[in-house]
């Protein structure tokens, strides 16, 4: 992989060897035909020797609504929350995307549209993201979030492993029909302009049929990477911006192009060679969220910057680990000890520290740099000093990589023990595939043989395992939705609940015993408490929020002989409680009553 220009402002302080991406020169001047669905005019794009269309859909949803953006943060799945698109925003980013959204969760879970659209006045263009592999489930989802964002964008670009289990992203691009449905279906039911992101074919005949197709459906902006789905991870390479240039040539919408962005040289030069009307850039931001001013901080303090957003715009912690770790990435190679508090850290207070910890780490080497900034050496082969934002470029697949002869030998024991280990496995269980060896050896004294796995009954609501102690016989799930309906708690489930009723008040205590016979004592609310309202019932008035009362189960509470039994566990179990009594009865004393009173009262 080659690496990007380094930026102008620090070319000269230390000896950095140029490189740049490869990308084809030579541009012929594109003539396109007139799109019959809107009038269009021909204008010259900026930066550009080739013709656009200006009309009253994509271009003038670029133009109007888009403001023009060039400079635009990809949508990256748990990391382009609110707070790092404000950041972005900052630091000259003009258009932002949600995160990846998947359709099915977003109709489902309120929950999930809530946290999911956390926006803000200031937040803006916003163009919120999905995918799905339904045409009615996407456009349901595209509906409730259309009132909330500028466009919808339908991701068939994503790569990745689980993209191809949930069969969506850039597993859908050889069902063509589907992914016409299902623009078109939006195109023609919303309120805001349908775009689409994806990635190139192998070919680029097939790379510009398939766009084609996109803007016959109705899409108004296409995002093309210039990767194929197969570039990923350590075979990532680079991307071929020769494919997009293709692709703007041959369609009559907006196009931004994505791949290979890592400083804002890479940004001008990508718009000068493919006539695109923006760029877009995801692990460039990642690294360096103030790429687009051209500039290149100091880790902890953009790190900081970030950590004031995300306490202005709350979001998980996990967000805010991952924007740490990407930051601060070869900061936290060099100084290894430092690594423990970002990811031991429970709150933004814990990664300020951790941020103060790594400028602490790395004063020394600063003031090494500026005595003498042209012969400073470091361990790793960057272009700038370690602690300053810049992007990570990935080792060469198919180059070796630099191993010292001891480190090199204990793999090659470790993998080959590891190689005995899995034979013997594989032939003592057969049947059993290799990630269950593998996790076997992981954990050697985990019980993997289903027979012997301990057997839960189900719920009889749903099919999730009851709660054993569970008078209801329902899950934990299931007995809280019941409580809230009946107004009756589970002991089981340690859910209290209080019931109201036109004779008075009762309640489930919590009790971890099997009953209570104070429970369903008739009551009124006062004042003062609790009581009976002159009745001939029996009365109490306690602090029920706080009673925890252990009773003989089946106790009749009618009964004075019991109700004294009662009582007297009452004395016994709640001598902190503000419990008063009054006689149990107006009928007469008896020795039951008289105790049950003497009982009550040493209790205050």
């Amino acid at each position: 992989m080659q690496e990007a220009a380094t930026p102008k402002h620090l070319g000269s302080l230390i000896k950095i060897r140029s490189k740049s991406f490869e990308v084809k020169k030579d541009r012929d001047t594109s003539t396109v035909k007139q799109n019959s669905y809107y009038p269009m005019q021909m204008e010259k794009s900026e930066g550009s020797n080739c013709e656009v269309h200006s009309s009253n859909s994509g271009f003038h949803f670029w133009k109007t609504t888009l403001q023009s953006a060039k400079y635009v943060v990809a949508p990256m799945v748990d990391q382009s929350e609110l707070a790092w698109r404000m950041l972005s925003r900052k630091y000259g980013a003009e258009l932002c995307y949600t995160p990846m959204l998947h359709a099915s969760v977003f109709v489902k879970d309120p929950n999930y549209r809530r946290d999911s659209l956390q926006s803000c006045e200031q937040d803006r263009p916003l163009i919120a993201q999905f995918c799905g592999n339904d045409p009615d489930i996407f456009l349901t989802a595209a509906q409730l979030a259309e009132d909330h964002c500028d466009a919808i964008d339908l991701n068939l670009g994503c790569p990745q492993v689980i993209a191809k289990r949930g069969h969506y992203g850039a597993f859908l691009q050889d069902e063509w029909d589907l992914i016409a449905k299902m623009v078109k279906a939006c195109h023609e039911n919303l309120k805001v302009p349908i775009t689409c992101k994806v990635r190139i074919f192998p070919s680029v005949d097939k790379t510009v049929q398939y766009a084609k197709m996109l803007e016959a459906a109705g899409c108004q902006l296409l995002t093309v990477h210039g990767r194929t789905r197969e570039q990923k991870g350590r075979y990532t390479g680079k991307a071929d911006w020769s494919y997009i240039t293709a692709v703007r040539k041959a369609v009559k919408i907006p196009v931004f192009a994505n791949g290979n962005i890592q400083y804002l040289d890479d940004v001008h030069r990508c718009l000068n060679e493919t006539g695109v009307q923006g760029v877009m850039t995801a692990e460039g931001n990642l690294h360096n969220p103030a790429l687009f001013h051209g500039k290149s901080p100091v880790v902890w303090e953009i790190l900081l910057e970030y950590l004031d957003y995300a306490e202005k715009y709350p979001c998980p912690l996990s967000y805010m680990r991952g924007h740490a770790f990407k930051l601060c990435q070869h900061a936290l190679t060099a100084h290894k000890d430092v690594r423990d508090l970002f990811a031991s850290a429970k709150d933004v207070g814990g990664f300020r520290v951790a941020a103060n910890k790594l400028q602490d780490a790395c004063q020394a080497d600063i003031e090494r740099f500026k005595r003498d900034p042209i012969n400073f050496t470091q361990d790793q082969d960057l272009p700038l000093p370690y602690w300053i934002c810049q992007p990570y470029v990935r080792p060469n697949p198919n180059e070796e990589r630099k191993v010292d002869p001891e480190s090199r030998e204990l793999r090659q024991r470790i993998n080959l023990k590891r190689a005995e280990d899995i034979l013997k496995l594989s032939h003592g269980e057969a049947g059993l595939s290799m990630n269950k060896i593998k996790k076997m050896l992981k954990k050697p004294h985990k019980n993997y043989d289903p027979a012997l796995k301990p057997k839960f009954e189900s719920c009889t609501l749903c099919c999730n395992p009851k709660g054993k102690k569970c008078e209801y016989t329902l899950c934990k799930t299931c007995c809280r939705n019941r409580a809230n309906r009946e107004m009756k708690g589970c002991i089981g489930h340690n859910i209290r609940r209080r019931d109201v009723s036109e004779q008075g008040f009762t309640t489930s205590t919590k009790n971890r015993t099997s009953g209570s016979c104070l429970t369903n004592m008739p009551l009124k609310c006062t004042s003062k408490g609790l009581e009976n309202n002159n009745s001939k019932e029996h009365c109490v008035r306690l602090d029920l929020d706080n009673m925890n009362v252990p009773c003989v189960p089946g106790n009749d509470p009618s009964n004075d002989s019991n109700a004294a039994v009662c009582l007297e566990n009452l004395s016994n179990n709640c001598a902190s409680e503000k419990i008063v009594a009054k006689n149990l009865s107006e009928q007469g004393p008896s020795a039951a009553s008289d105790k049950s009173a003497h009982l009550l009262g040493s209790s205050l």
